[in-house]
């Protein structure tokens, strides 16, 4: 179980707004999130990686605290240890494919069926920049996936995949999802893309 109680001031475009959640995602759900732009959503995801800190809030997930400001407590993403899919990839440049996973993992037969299941493993000796935006997200999806998380944290993951790999994709994600035990939160500006795939929604106005 996570609980969430948190509190975070964002600049917008109209001044300032306060992101303010108090929830709570019960372990092994998959909770899609959507709400307006610039409504904080990303910077949600951050907070409970430990990316960012918010001026007021608790995170306790299974029942250890990861952040509760009144009692400066704040512990670090390494510690923490979510698979984070970044809306912007953050791919290394000069690591190939099987680099990105063999930096996550040493198991072999665990990195062979990612990159079957990103159908990527035929491109294990490319660098992203030889890559398709598409086949770049995939990569990402699969490094966050490689260290077998408890949490999953995805950031718009399946926006630049087509149609046919995006279900494709999503009908492989859920079993998959399952068979590691993972909580999962997932940032989507569709989230009727997610319908087959999440069993719980926020939404962050």
């Amino acid at each position: 179980m996570i609980s969430v109680a948190i509190e975070k001031k964002l600049k917008v475009y109209k001044g300032q707004h306060v992101l303010k959640i108090a929830d709570g995602f019960d372990t092994g759900s998959i909770t899609k999130i959507h709400g307006p732009s610039g409504a904080g959503k990303t910077t949600f995801l951050k907070i409970i990686a430990g990316l960012i800190t918010p001026e007021q809030g608790k995170i306790t997930v299974d029942g250890l605290v990861w952040l509760d400001t009144s009692a400066e407590i704040n512990l670090t993403p390494q510690k923490r240890m979510p698979g984070f899919v970044f809306q912007d990839y953050a791919l290394f440049p000069n690591m190939t494919v099987a680099e990105h996973l063999a930096y996550a993992t040493k198991d072999r037969a665990w990195i062979n069926r990612l990159l079957k299941l990103g159908k990527l493993d035929t491109l294990t000796d490319h660098k992203p920049i030889h890559l398709s935006g598409g086949q770049q997200q995939r990569l990402a999806i699969l490094r966050a996936l490689a260290i077998k998380p408890k949490l999953i944290l995805m950031d718009e993951p399946f926006s630049a995949l087509d149609l046919h790999m995006k279900t494709e994709l999503i009908g492989q994600l859920k079993p998959l999802f399952k068979e590691l035990g993972a909580t999962v939160l997932i940032v989507s500006h569709n989230p009727q893309e997610l319908d087959g795939l999440t069993d719980g929604e926020l939404y962050i106005e």
